[in-house]
């Protein structure tokens, strides 16, 4: 029988999965690499959900938890991530793909991107997403002033590698 934590969280995750699936398209490497990680993300979120209190965003809280699990599996520099059976209830999720017909800009820009370390990437992907400096302070767990000092050097490093490489 589905109550009403599993409803609430299946609706918010059917809302908010583009964030997953865009941290996913930053830490995976291929397509299963990518459904692996957003499968782990939703399970880490799922058990993380009976804790959350509201205080911040759902988005921010998933971004978080989200990112957190992308980190700490591939700083381990695991390749396959171990399954579990997901509920019933969770494999009714409708899953849309991220958009795989990219410009030649976009993949320019995450091939760069994938060069950087874990909180660069998580930077420059909260950044993208127009998150402000104060929420990307929150999500990171650093100051707002250090979020903006880390994001100008990624930007400066980012243009340096993308003129190298003839991109945008």
């Amino acid at each position: 029988m589905i109550n009403n934590l599993e409803t609430e969280f299946v609706d918010l995750l059917e809302e908010y999965q583009n964030i997953l699936h865009k941290i996913c398209k930053l830490y995976a490497e291929d397509l299963e690499a990518h459904k692996d990680l957003f499968q782990e993300m939703v399970i880490q979120l799922w058990h993380s959900y009976p804790k959350f209190k509201g205080e911040s965003k759902f988005s921010t809280w998933a971004y978080r938890v989200s990112l957190n699990t992308a980190i700490s599996l591939y700083r381990t520099k695991k390749r396959r991530i171990a399954t579990v059976e997901l509920d019933h209830t969770l494999q009714n999720i409708r899953y849309e793909e991220y958009n795989d017909e990219q410009e030649e800009q976009l993949r320019f820009l995450y091939t760069a991107v994938r060069t950087l370390n874990d909180i660069e990437k998580a930077l420059v992907y909260m950044y993208l997403e127009d998150k402000d400096y104060s929420e990307i302070a929150e999500t990171l767990g650093i100051s707002e002033v250090n979020a903006r000092v880390k994001m100008n050097r990624i930007k400066t490093k980012l243009k340096s590698m993308l003129n190298q490489q003839g991109g945008i």
